[in-house]
């Protein structure tokens, strides 16, 4: 007892002993026990007094040993052997309780970022609040011109590729695009990291002109596909830069709202593009519907970077930016950056998979199809491309542009997965489409687009509706595992039976809302999903991971609803034609308004129509399949909350 006693009296004076010695005042001890308690009055007294003091300088010991233990990296815990502390503090990202602790320098710009970065908080430190709603107002007029162009164009091509007797070209046209376009975001992340978002922006405008001025021009196919090229990189650049922009300028839990506001103009679009493609058809012609967007893009671009890039001037006129001369040559200069971008690498790849890709949709153009010896060519060095890129980024390449560490790890892994295989079975499904509405369904250009447009509408919608889930609940997986996956698989299969001749256009409508809404909520999660598994500093380069795996999965579709087209389509054609129109297989497969100038109800046009429920059934098959993929993908999501997690810096939204 006497012990107990002795015990009782001296943990009070250890414990104000400790916080002396350590440099800590009682008075701002964090610790939630009390520092000074009265004078016990019996045994029991004692020994309870004696518990608590011991627990205090138990629990101001670890906040001290915390405190002042080794600086803690933004690197992942490996999960085999985190502990039950370092797996809920995963939950929020890479963020740490040590890194947490020191949020009173959090506004301070990041020394270790990027230039580009360290620019972009400069940027959101000076600018004023109008800068801010202008900026998004902007934005979202962007959106608008891009969305209501872009509606148009996809209109637009059919009659193009007919107009030069090649409509089976139609899906051809975009794999390149679409390919070439997503692989460019991977050096555009580095021109956003090294230089600056404003230079990325502007470039990717000119891009974006130059592809509808070919466009506006083009005399063949060949120039049309061009074109396509390098209107595809601006405008996926465009997107890419501006979604970039609200990542840096929005918390994470309003993040996901943010995106969806500037998709939200696609729901005002779907009831513009089919008038005005009716309007460019039937007046000055394809030509000018992509000339006048030539000369309306950069008028609407340009104030969105003027903000930005005066902003950028005012950070270094205070000081936040400084420019350190690098010293060196212009051949140094031209070596260094090509060694950042890693052309070398981003050349290897792009070729490898256009070379297998563009097998799968030429065969049928060839006499001997597989067994052609370019067609053979094209898939052996293209695989072998490929699997040289991935050697060349494990063992030779002095930068990668896509770095290890962000791609294994299970959330950003599967977030890309599954953006590759949405697009996959989009592009499958999608591919034909337009073509199938007028002829099959005997529809206007006008009524295909509303028709073909709900995606994008219900999307957007849906996506906003996301969003504040997002915000209300602070996680992101549930959405996409109970409601996403599930929605987007039944409209998809249900396509099956209903994309077929003498079927009632309101059953694709159905499944065309079943697949906005739980596509929309997937877009969305995806985003969100390879975002909040980073930090600020990495934000460009997994959201450029995330379209490449986009691109590469809508190459993948259009090349599968290519090989499908041209393997069906034409040899169910033979079949079912009639014998006064038999002889006329060829043109009537290669052009749309042949098609469509058989009256509906004739013996041809319903041969027709039989010829394309064939091909479609076998491309819904496919992308039905596919979307299986979806279920894994989104499973292996690490259930990160985004609400309270800090990561951008300066006046955000």
């Amino acid at each position: 007892m006497a012990s107990d006693i002795k015990l009782g009296q001296d943990a009070p004076r250890q414990h104000a002993a400790f916080l002396l010695q350590n440099r800590l005042q009682p008075g701002v001890c964090s610790c939630p026990l009390p520092h000074k308690l009265q004078p016990p009055s019996s045994s029991l007294q004692i020994c309870a007094r004696t518990v608590i003091h011991l627990q205090h300088l138990s629990f101001c010991s670890m906040r001290f040993l915390r405190r002042s233990g080794p600086p803690v990296t933004e690197a992942p815990v490996p999960e085999a052997t985190a502990t039950a502390t370092e797996k809920e503090t995963k939950e929020v990202g890479y963020t740490t309780d040590s890194r947490r602790e020191s949020d009173a320098d959090s506004e301070e710009i990041s020394k270790d970022a990027q230039a580009g970065v360290q620019r972009m908080e400069a940027v959101t430190k000076v600018w004023k609040r109008w800068h801010l709603i202008a900026a998004y107002l902007l934005i979202f007029l962007i959106c608008f011109v891009d969305a209501m162009q872009q509606g148009m164009g996809t209109l637009l091509t059919p009659y193009v590729t007919s107009s030069f007797a090649m409509h089976s070209l139609t899906a051809t046209t975009g794999i390149m695009s679409s390919l070439i376009g997503g692989l460019f975001k991977l050096p555009l992340a580095k021109v956003l990291d090294i230089w600056g978002r404003p230079q990325g922006f502007f470039i990717m405008m000119c891009f974006m002109m130059l592809g509808l001025i070919m466009m506006a021009a083009c005399q063949n196919v060949q120039t049309y596909a061009a074109a396509q090229v390098f209107y595809w990189v601006g405008y996926n650049g465009l997107s890419y830069v501006t979604g970039i922009f609200v990542a840096d300028t929005s918390a994470l839990k309003n993040r996901a709202f943010m995106f969806a506001f500037t998709s939200s103009p696609y729901i005002a679009t779907v009831w513009i593009t089919g008038p005005l493609a009716t309007a460019m058809l039937n007046g000055p012609g394809f030509r000018w519907g992509f000339g006048i967007f030539a000369i309306v893009t950069p008028v609407v671009c340009m104030p969105l970077w003027a903000i930005f890039w005066w902003n950028e001037r005012k950070a270094k006129a205070q000081g936040l930016i400084v420019r350190e001369k690098s010293g060196r040559t212009w051949m140094q200069t031209l070596k260094y950056y090509a060694i950042e971008f890693d052309l070398f690498g981003i050349l290897l790849l792009a070729a490898g998979l256009a070379l297998f890709l563009l097998a799968f949709s030429l065969y049928s153009y060839q006499s001997n199809e597989w067994k052609s010896p370019m067609i053979i060519c094209f898939i052996i060095f293209g695989v072998l491309l490929t699997v040289a890129f991935a050697l060349y980024e494990r063992y030779l390449a002095p930068v990668t542009f896509i770095p290890y560490g962000l791609l294994v790890d299970r959330t950003v892994l599967g977030a890309c997965i599954l953006a590759g295989a949405l697009f996959v079975s989009f592009y499958i499904w999608d591919g034909y489409f337009p073509s199938f509405l007028q002829v099959v369904n005997n529809l206007t250009v006008t009524q295909t687009s509303y028709v073909v447009n709900i995606y994008s509408i219900g999307s957007c919608f849906w996506s906003l509706i996301v969003g504040v889930l997002i915000r209300w609940s602070g996680r992101f997986k549930w959405i996409a595992v109970y409601f996403g996956v599930p929605v987007t698989i039944l409209g998809v299969a249900c396509m099956v039976a209903f994309r077929q001749p003498d079927v009632q256009i309101g059953y694709i409508v159905m499944c065309q809302i079943f697949i906005a809404f739980g596509g929309g909520a997937l877009v969305i999660c995806e985003q969100m999903a390879v975002m909040a598994a980073t930090s600020h500093q990495h934000v460009a380069v997994v959201l450029a991971i995330e379209g490449m795996f986009s691109s590469i999965g809508g190459a993948i579709g259009s090349t599968v609803a290519a090989a499908i087209w041209t393997g069906v389509f034409p040899k169910k054609l033979q079949a079912y034609l009639p014998a006064e129109s038999a002889a006329d297989w060829a043109t009537i497969y290669g052009s749309l308004t042949e098609q469509l100038s058989y009256p509906v109800g004739s013996a041809t046009r319903d041969a027709i129509n039989r010829a394309y429920g064939a091909a479609q059934r076998d491309m819904l098959i496919a992308a039905t399949c596919i979307q299986v993929i979806s279920i894994v993908s989104v499973i292996v999501w690490r259930d990160i909350k985004v609400k309270d997690f800090k990561q951008v810096k300066g006046l955000v939204a």
